[in-house]
Order: C-alpha cells, then sequence, then structure tokens
C-alpha cells in the first residue's frame, strides 16, 4: 500500500467524527462531466454554447433573460438520472453508517451520494432532481424539465419551472449552509476531495476547520492556500478510497 494511503487510514482510523468536502471530481468518475468544459457537447443548430462561458449558462441572468438556452443547457448538461455511484460515494455512505462520518459537503448536484446511500448530505449548491414552479412553488419530479417537449417548462399558474439548483447570481440555501457549516466547526478530520476550491462562497468554507487532520485528494493542484500540515494525494478520489477499508 503507498505511503500516503497508509497514512490516511491511519487518520480515518484515530478520528471520531469525520466530514467530507466534495466538488465535480467526485462526480466525473461517475461518467458525468465538470460542466465548465463544453467540449464534446451537442449543439442544436439554432444554439451554439459555445459563444458563452459555462459561468453563464448557468446564471441567474441566463434562466431570466435567456431561458430557451438555460433549458437546452440544462437538459443537455444535467441530466444525471442514469448514472451511478462510483467508489468514492460508495465509500463514504459505508463511513457513515460507521458513525465516524458526520456530514457529506457537496458542491454536486446529482444525487449521488444519496443513491450510493448517505443519508447526512448537505447539497449546497442545491439538486437538480428536484423542480418547482417560480411562482406559485408547486413541486414537480425530476423527470419533469428533462422530458418536457416545451422549451421552456411553465406551470398550470403560468410560472416558470425550474431546477432546485443553487445558479450563479444567487445566494446558497440557508439550511445546507448552516448544516455544512455546523459539521465542519465540530469535525476532528476533514477530507477535500473532487474539487480545487475554485467557486466561492462554498469555498471558503474550509476555513471553519478546526481539527486535527486535513487531507486533500485531488488530480489538480489547489487555488488557495489551506495551511501546511495537509495530507495531499494527486490521484482520482474513486482510485483512492478504493483502497481504504472502513
Amino acid at each position: 500500500m503507498d505511503e500516503k494511503i497508509m497514512q490516511l487510514q491511519k487518520m480515518i482510523d484515530e478520528s471520531e467524527r469525520i466530514v467530507f468536502f466534495g466538488g465535480a471530481g467526485v462526480s466525473t468518475e461517475s461518467g458525468i462531466p465538470d460542466f465548465r468544459s463544453k467540449d464534446g457537447l451537442y449543439n442544436k443548430p439554432d444554439i451554439n454554447f459555445a459563444q458563452y462561458p459555462p459561468e453563464y449558462l448557468l446564471s441567474h441572468s441566463c434562466l431570466m433573460r435567456n431561458p430557451k438556452i438555460y433549458f437546452e443547457f440544462h437538459r443537455q448538461k444535467m441530466d444525471t438520472r442514469k448514472s451511478e455511484p462510483n467508489e468514492a460515494h460508495k465509500y463514504l455512505a459505508k463511513l457513515e453508517e460507521t458513525g465516524k462520518l458526520i456530514g457529506i459537503v457537496t458542491q454536486n448536484i446529482d444525487g449521488l451520494h444519496q443513491k450510493a446511500g448517505s443519508r447526512k448530505v448537505f447539497e449546497i449548491h442545491g439538486s437538480a432532481l428536484r423542480n418547482y414552479c417560480m411562482k406559485c412553488g408547486r413541486t414537480y419530479d425530476v423527470d419533469y424539465i428533462f422530458d418536457s417537449k416545451e422549451a421552456i417548462p411553465y406551470c398550470e399558474c403560468g410560472g416558470m419551472i425550474r431546477a432546485d439548483i443553487t445558479l450563479y447570481e444567487e445566494g446558497l440555501p440557508d439550511q445546507a449552509v448552516s448544516d455544512a457549516i455546523g459539521a465542519i466547526s465540530t469535525a476532528d478530520m476533514m477530507i477535500i476531495g473532487g474539487t480545487s476550491l475554485t467557486v466561492y462562497p462554498a469555498a471558503g468554507y474550509v476555513n471553519y476547520f478546526r481539527g486535527k487532520n486535513l487531507v486533500v485528494i485531488n488530480r489538480d493542484p489547489l487555488n488557495i492556500k489551506i495551511g501546511e500540515n495537509v495530507l495531499v494525494i494527486r490521484d482520482k478520489i474513486g482510485e483512492v478510497f478504493s483502497q481504504l477499508r472502513v
């Protein structure tokens, strides 16, 4: 077993309150692309996504000003209904069963942690598996927007139906943020995985960690400095977790 993997295992064994903070890299191993990469994205003849920055395509401005473009992008890039949890999701679900893992703070909107069996999941960017009417608040199932034949989905009341995800220019969900910060601030170990901590304010939540063991598992280096005594493993998170025991 690799020395760093052994060190990670030792940290997990000696910890009692572990929090996992994950980003897009957790889901890419399930075949879900990072939305910032538009490579291979199918463009309809009347919609050229290449002319828009990825951040705009997932912004409140795009939803309100160019809803046809927004919903086409949403249908093509956010449909993860057939995606399955990978080794990272499965390991974390098992770790939660032991009582050691007190929470998963995720920036992903695919629901794969819950699909793997995790229950203490704080979705700080919401979920594409929930839809609601912006006018009356009526809820719609996961299939509604993806299967709708209308370019822009509307409710019977005339309101636009959208996914319950946090877009750029929108505030994060209060309860999920509160739960996430609470878990991070009381954890004795924090594992940051599949994220370079680019997206704020979510990335700033790691500053609430005051525990002993801090681990970063990511193929790319972080964009911010988070301390000196940090175990850094530059690898795919699923491959790392597959070498660990619960």
